[in-house]
């Protein structure tokens, strides 16, 4: 992982990346399926070490098997220097059709268990949220999964085996209430993070309300999400929690971007993340330049306990 923009600080513990909306097409020749090339090259160069990328829904722009077929074939090309890739439903991907069978179709080619899903990695949780009914853009997040959310975001890391059978708490996995939490779903809350404006229609869980409600209870978490393109130049890229609610993000788009003038942006924007003792720092790239972007660069500092 490169650090050379925090010069003076130590290694990071984990380092992850987030992608979101790379609406790949049919055609191999199309703009957005050029753009997640150029994104997977910038990666592979630039995240050795990386415990995974975490992309966060529209994997393709109709859910076609036609365009899971090009996803495969582009990600084939650049497998054996990329981390692992985890995957969040978007509308995109299940929203046109039958849902179960779009469904299938996204956990079968994309490897994924189901709606909603989660990790311990390198002793952080990640969790994956995605909708249960194929809406046009909204997600609906069933009463269980918003239970299961909530369990897991008060859930310590999973004990493991000692040598002689013994199950004993490992010190590196040892969850505290003022460790992050990250946490990916393909839309955003309403009126959070760019683009998500009531007037901009493009916020959209349909149980808004409830999981507000469950992330006051759990501050420690960030939260990433895709869906409205806005580049991250602008403002409302990051929402902070001030130790009330998660710390949210806007995470851009691969495909194309879109503006503060509600205007189309050709571009392709997406983060690196680096987790050090007592902060998280989110970078803003542009996977066209190969730049970092100034403008969106942040800090979450834990623990979130003391903002309160």
């Amino acid at each position: 992982m490169d650090t050379s923009a925090t010069p003076g600080v130590t290694e990071p513990l984990l380092t992850f990346q987030v992608i979101t909306d790379t609406h790949v097409t049919a055609d191999p020749e199309h703009e957005y399926n050029q753009n997640f090339r150029r994104a997977l090259e910038d990666l592979a160069l630039h995240a050795q070490g990386s415990s995974g990328i975490m992309h966060i829904g529209d994997i393709t722009d109709h859910g076609f098997p036609n365009e899971y077929e090009e996803v495969q074939r582009i990600l084939e090309q650049h497998q054996t220097s990329l981390p692992q890739l985890r995957y969040t439903l978007g509308n995109h991907d299940v929203g046109l059709g039958h849902w179960e069978s779009r469904l299938a179709m996204y956990t079968s080619r994309m490897g994924m268990p189901g709606p909603y899903h989660d990790h311990w990695i390198g002793g952080y949780h990640f969790i994956f949220l995605g909708t249960e009914e194929g809406l046009p853009t909204f997600c609906n997040l069933s009463a269980e999964q918003l239970q299961w959310l909530d369990r897991k975001l008060g859930e310590g890391a999973p004990d493991k085996p000692e040598p002689d059978g013994q199950i004993q708490p490992h010190p590196e996995q040892v969850h505290l209430p003022d460790q992050p939490v990250f946490l990916f779903l393909h839309q955003p809350l309403k009126d959070t993070v760019a683009g998500s404006l009531e007037s901009q229609e493009w916020y959209g869980v349909t149980q808004d309300q409830e999981l507000r409600t469950i992330l006051s209870r759990h501050p420690q978490t960030l939260l990433f999400t895709g869906h409205t393109h806005w580049e991250l130049e602008v403002s409302n890229t990051m929402v902070p929690g001030n130790g009330q609610t998660a710390t949210m993000f806007n995470a851009a788009s691969v495909a194309y971007l879109w503006t503060d003038a509600d205007e189309h942006k050709s571009g392709s924007q997406g983060y690196y993340i680096e987790v050090y003792a007592g902060k998280v720092l989110v970078r803003g790239r542009d996977f066209t330049t190969g730049t970092w972007i100034e403008a969106a660069q942040y800090e979450a500092v834990y623990p979130v306990s003391a903002l309160r």
